[in-house]
């Protein structure tokens, strides 16, 4: 049996989707979550020196994005064919240069970095959304089933739905303005397997 070990902080952030896809697989999996502290330490054992890290077997996969893909497929929510798969990918991936245009925001909002949040979020967020959310909302459209894909859920459909739910959280309004990205995270939220980890989560701001 194949013992896998979630390494990443207590919080969401990019380690919430593996989380819920190994809940989504059934898997008995270490939950490792360290804080700022004991990460100083943690990080010389990481590849690349960040987390969240995906420990099988003993054997260390690094990168958000890697390990989402890597468990999607062993759990059959990658897409259902190849050309699906590539579209699931490059909607993942789009996610993240949407984030890198707020950036500046998402940390002065948090109380990561200094600034005045109003101002950045006029500057950065705001036309960053008006950009990337009428491509997600298309896609939502497209496929009919309130995922991103016709073959959803996928592993895109997690990421989303935790990365709208952080976003509702510091945005007021936010599902009110965009019902579809509420319907999508309500689908992924209600999906049965997921239940008994969602049930036990902590409740997290991001």
């Amino acid at each position: 049996m194949v013992k896998y070990t979630l390494h990443y902080f207590d919080a969401r952030g990019r380690g919430e989707c593996a989380r819920l896809l190994l809940a989504y697989g059934e898997e008995d999996f270490v939950d490792k979550r360290y804080t700022q502290e004991e990460f100083k330490e943690a990080k010389k054992s990481m590849p690349f020196g960040q987390v969240p890290v995906l420990e099988v077997d003993g054997k260390m996969l690094p990168q958000s994005f890697t390990i989402n893909r890597y468990l999607a497929r062993k759990y059959g929510l990658a897409g259902k064919d190849d050309f699906e798969q590539a579209t699931v990918d490059a909607i993942g991936d789009s996610v993240m240069d949407f984030f890198n245009e707020f950036r500046e925001w998402f940390l002065v909002a948090h109380g990561f970095a200094p600034g005045d949040k109003d101002k950045i979020f006029k500057e950065k967020y705001v036309p960053a959304a008006e950009k990337y959310f009428p491509i997600i909302k298309k896609y939502i459209k497209d496929a009919g089933n309130g995922y991103l894909v016709k073959g959803g859920p996928t592993w895109v459909d997690f990421h989303f739905a935790e990365f709208f739910d952080t976003l509702n959280n510091l945005i007021p309004d936010f599902y009110k303005t965009y019902p579809e990205f509420k319907k999508l995270s309500e689908q992924v939220h209600a999906l049965p397997k997921l239940q008994k980890y969602l049930n036990a989560r902590s409740k997290l701001e991001f």
